[in-house]
């Protein structure tokens, strides 16, 4: 009997201070946060409205967020839609599938674009500055491994490329 509860309180002990390590959560992302993350990685950032304009690796990066509508959506242009053959649109959706892992691939006015679309509110500083990352990558990396970063499903080639640029941008916004 004694060992029960002595297992017990073990367990109970172990269970709070498991909890005790938890990170805080963030609280919903608001525009305000955002704004204050994007300019930490690009102080020339222009905003007009719910929408932000800015540069990283010298790639133009547009957000656009709706916080009635709680998502938000990063896009990187890539290049002219027109000429993609069925051959390039296949080997997109495989990258979307395996290899571009939270960014993607995407076709609309025109264009060939990076995206990286996620509810507003739930987002993290963290989450926000990796699917940037990932987003920029894919326009880097597209016509040869189209990647979204270090992690490859099946394997790939440009995981230190990616890494590198999320370990930048993670260390301009740690002032946050």
């Amino acid at each position: 009997m004694i060992r029960i509860a002595l297992l017990t309180v073990l367990l109970v002990m172990s269970t709070m201070a498991r909890g005790q390590d938890l990170p805080t959560p963030e609280g919903p992302m608001t525009m305000e946060r955002m704004a204050g993350i994007i300019a930490a990685l690009d102080p020339e950032v222009s905003q007009r409205g719910p929408t932000f304009e800015f540069t990283i690796q010298d790639i133009p990066v547009i957000v656009i967020a709706d916080p009635r509508a709680d998502r938000m959506r990063a896009m990187v242009p890539i290049r002219s839609a027109d000429a993609l053959e069925q051959a390039e649109l296949l080997r997109l959706m495989q990258a979307n599938f395996d290899s571009a892992l939270d960014a993607r691939y995407a076709v609309a006015q025109g264009r060939l674009w990076g995206v990286f679309i996620h509810p507003l509110s739930p987002l993290e500083r963290d989450q926000l500055i990796s699917g940037l990352a990932q987003t920029v990558s894919v326009a880097l990396t597209y016509g040869q491994s189209y990647s979204g970063g270090a992690s490859v499903f099946g394997g790939g080639d440009s995981s230190g490329i990616y890494q590198e640029l999320l370990d930048e941008l993670k260390k301009r916004g740690q002032e946050l």
